[in-house]
C-alpha cells in the first residue's frame, strides 16, 4: 500500500512536470540530496527549443529586488506541517463551512495548496503597509545593510560606491517585497478561472506591490487600482498634504473569463431618465448623434420636424448611416427636442441596458462605502472597546463582495484576516440575500501588549480579537431569526502545528523502515485521530469544511468524511472484519495507521480484501487505500 506524503507539494516538481510534457526532451535525471533519483532540466536543450525568445545578459524589463530569488525558491518548497483541528474553540462545528485558521499565512497558503487549488473566488487581504510600525512578517528574507550594499554591488571591495546609489532605506522594501512575493505567489493556484483578488494598501508599497502583481497575475489580468477615501475629514497638522485615500488593488484570475459584479442602480441614476413624449417603451434619456471620427457616409442633411436642416459640427459626423438614421427615425428613436426644432440626438431607453446595475466607478466615497473611524467604531460596538488599529469597514468590504461577482456557494479567503471584518461582510451579505458564500480566515497569532486595553479586556493575540468579534458579529446579524441555531453559520477552528509524524516516517526508501519502526512510532504521541483525519485531508486535497461521522465498529474507531469521501481508522491492530466492513461501503479513498499491521502479507491482505468487496458494476476497483 502507497504511503501517504504528508508534507505541502514541491511547487517546483510540479512545474518541471509541465515543463516535462511540453518538452520531453529537455528532461535529464539527477540524484538529490539523499542520493535519490530526480528529475531534472536541461537548460541548454530548453534554451534551443525557445531560442528565438531567450534573453541573456541585463538588458531585459524586470522589478527585482535583494532577496527575490530566495523569495521565489521559498515560494515553491514543501513544507513538513499540518493543521490541527480545536473543536473546543470553534463554533457550530459540525455543521459549519467557515474557517478561522491560526498560524503563519505562507505556511497556511502552502498546506491549503492541495485541497482548496482552484477553488476560492475572491481573495482580499489587507497587509502591513511598511510603515516603521506593523511588519511582523519578515520570514527569512531581512538583510543587514551590508548584505544589502553586497547583494546590489553598490560598493566596491574598498568602500567605493559602484553603479547605483539606492536609498538607505531599500533594504526594508526588499524585505516587505520578498515576505509578500511567495504568499501572492501561493494564492494565485487557489483562485478559480473567474477569481479576483483586492488588496489594499497606501504610498508605502503601492508601487511595489503593483508590479509584483503584474508579474505573479499577469499584467493583462490587471483590472482596477480602486481609490478608497478611507477619511473623515482632512488632517490641518499634515506636514505637507493630508493623505485622505487608500488603494485597493484589483486582479482577476483570468481577466477573460472574470465578469465583475455591477452595483445596484441609484435613484439619481434613473433620474437621469424621463419619457417626455410618452413613449410606451418607458423612460429614456438622449445621446450625442454626432462622433469625432470622421465618415462621409454619415456626413449628411438633417431636416427637423421644424423645417429647418442641420448638419454635423464642424470636423465631426453623424453616429448613424443615413439609411440607420431612417430606421431610427421609422421607429421613433431620435429626438428633435419638445419643439422639434433642436438638433437631433438618439434616444436610449432604461429598459433596453445592456447590463443590469451600475458600472462601478474606480473611486470609492466613504458616504457609500464607510470611512476608517466606521471601520473602528464597528469594532468598538462588538467588543467594548477600540482593540484595533485601522480595521476597513464592513460596508467597504461588501462593496469589494459585490464586484466579485460570487455564486450561491463561492468561497472567500482572507489571509491577513486581522479583526475579521470580512467575516462580518460576508455574514451579513448571506443574511441580506440568503446566499451561502463561505470564509477562509487566516490569521498569525501576534501577541497583544500587555499595556493595551485589549489586554485588559482578557485578549491574548490578534486571534482573540478576531473570533470574538466573529461570535458576536453572527450573534448581532442573526439574533431576531427565529432559526437562529440552525442558520447562524460558525466557524472551524485549525492551528498551524509541525508534522503529525516523527521524523523517522520521513527516512528515505533505501532505509530499513521495519528497523527505524521499531525504534520509534510513525505518529507523534500528542496527535488526536482528529488530527491524523485532518492531516489526511490536507494530504490527500478534500477540503476542510465537509461533514463527516465518527462511529464504533467492533471496538474500532471509524471516522467517514463526506458519506465515503474519505474512510479512516487510526486504531491499533485493526481487524480484518472492521476492513471488510469498510470496504464494503465502497469509499473512494481509504487511510489506515501504518503499524496497524505486522508485516507486508497483512498488507497485502487488506489491499486483496478492497479488490474484491469495493468494486463498481464493471469490477474495477473504487477505493484507493494508503497507510500512514
Amino acid at each position: 500500500m502507497e504511503k501517504m506524503k504528508m508534507e505541502t507539494p514541491n511547487l517546483t516538481d510540479q512545474n518541471i512536470e509541465k515543463i516535462a510534457e511540453l518538452f520531453p526532451n529537455c528532461i535529464t535525471e539527477g540524484k538529490d540530496e539523499n542520493g535519490q533519483l530526480k528529475k531534472l532540466i536541461n537548460f541548454d536543450m530548453l534554451k534551443q527549443m525557445l531560442s528565438d525568445s531567450v534573453t541573456e545578459g541585463k538588458e531585459v524589463y524586470e522589478f527585482t529586488w535583494p532577496g527575490k530569488k530566495e523569495a521565489i525558491i521559498e515560494a515553491n518548497s514543501p513544507i513538513r506541517k499540518t493543521l490541527r483541528p480545536c473543536k473546543e474553540e470553534s463554533k457550530s462545528w459540525d455543521t459549519t463551512e467557515n474557517l478561522y485558521i491560526e498560524g503563519d499565512n505562507l505556511e497556511v497558503l502552502k498546506l491549503l495548496q492541495e485541497s482548496y487549488l482552484g477553488k476560492v473566488k475572491m481573495i482580499y487581504i489587507d497587509p502591513p503597509y511598511n510603515t516603521g510600525n506593523d511588519f511582523i512578517y519578515r520570514d527569512t528574507f531581512e538583510s543587514s545593510k551590508s548584505e544589502f550594499e553586497e547583494m546590489n554591488n553598490v560598493r566596491s571591495d574598498d568602500g567605493v560606491q559602484l553603479i547605483r546609489n539606492l536609498e538607505t532605506n531599500g533594504r526594508f522594501h526588499s524585505n516587505w517585497c520578498s515576505m509578500i512575493y511567495p504568499r501572492l505567489h501561493l494564492s494565485r493556484n487557489l483562485l478559480t478561472e473567474d477569481g479576483v483578488i483586492f488588496i489594499s494598501i497606501d504610498d508605502n508599497e503601492q508601487e511595489n506591490l503593483r508590479k509584483i502583481c503584474d508579474e505573479v497575475f499577469g499584467e493583462h489580468n490587471f483590472v482596477a487600482q480602486l481609490i478608497w477615501e478611507r477619511a473623515y475629514a482632512p488632517k490641518n497638522d499634515a506636514k505637507h498634504v493630508s493623505n485622505s485615500h487608500d488603494y485597493i488593488l484589483m486582479y482577476a484570475k483570468n481577466l477573460d473569463v472574470f465578469k465583475i459584479g455591477r452595483l445596484p442602480r441609484t435613484e439619481e441614476a434613473n433620474a437621469r431618465y424621463s419619457n417626455p413624449d410618452n413613449d410606451p417603451r418607458g423612460p429614456w434619456k438622449s445621446s450625442d448623434l454626432s462622433v469625432k471620427t470622421y465618415s462621409a457616409a454619415s456626413d449628411y442633411p438633417i431636416t427637423l420636424p421644424s423645417g429647418r436642416v442641420v448638419e454635423p459640427p464642424a470636423g465631426r459626423c453623424w453616429r448613424l448611416s443615413k439609411n440607420k438614421f431612417l430606421e431610427r427615425l421609422q421607429d421613433n428613436r431620435i429626438w428633435f427636442g419638445v419643439n422639434g426644432d433642436s438638433v437631433p440626438s438618439m434616444k436610449r431607453f432604461l429598459s433596453e441596458l445592456k447590463f443590469d446595475g451600475m458600472a462601478p466607478t474606480s473611486i470609492m466615497f466613504y458616504k457609500d462605502v464607510g470611512h476608517s473611524q466606521e471601520g473602528a467604531k464597528e469594532v468598538s460596538a462588538l467588543l467594548g472597546g477600540g482593540y484595533f488599529d485601522g480595521p476597513k469597514p464592513v460596508r467597504l468590504l461588501k462593496r469589494l463582495l459585490t464586484l466579485a461577482n460570487l455564486k450561491e456557494d463561492s468561497i472567500v479567503l482572507d489571509f491577513f484576516s486581522g479583526s475579521a471584518s470580512i467575516a462580518q461582510a460576508v455574514m451579513e451579505v448571506n443574511y441580506e440575500s440568503d446566499k451561502h458564500i463561505q470564509y477562509v480566515l487566516v490569521q498569525i497569532p501576534e501577541p497583544i501588549d500587555p499595556k493595551s486595553k485589549a489586554y485588559e479586556a482578557g485578549y491574548r493575540t490578534i486571534c482573540d480579537i478576531g473570533i470574538d468579534r466573529i461570535k458576536k458579529a453572527e450573534n448581532k446579524i442573526y439574533k431576531e431569526d427565529t432559526l437562529f441555531e440552525s442558520k447562524a453559520p460558525g466557524f472551524r477552528v485549525f492551528k498551524v502545528d509541525s508534522s503529525n509524524m516523527n521524523d523517522v516516517y520521513y527516512a528515505p526508501d533505501d532505509y530499513n523502515q521495519g528497523f527505524l519502526d521499531h525504534l520509534e512510532s510513525n505518529i507523534k504521541e500528542d496527535r488526536t485521530s482528529l488530527d491524523l483525519l485532518f492531516g489526511c485531508l490536507l494530504d490527500w486535497g478534500l477540503p476542510l469544511s465537509l461533514p463527516y461521522t465518527s462511529e464504533e465498529i467492533d471496538g474500532f474507531t471509524v471516522h467517514n468524511y463526506n458519506d465515503g469521501d474519505l474512510i479512516a481508522c487510526f486504531d491499533e491492530n485493526i481487524s480484518d472484519s472492521v476492513i471488510k466492513e469498510i470496504a464494503k461501503r465502497k469509499p473512494l479513498r481509504a487511510v489506515f495507521r501504518d503499524s496497524s499491521f505486522q508485516d507486508s502479507p497483512s498488507k497485502i491482505n487488506v489491499s486483496e480484501i478492497f479488490k474484491v468487496l469495493s468494486v463498481d458494476e464493471n469490477n474495477k476497483p473504487v477505493t484507493q487505500v494508503k497507510v500512514i
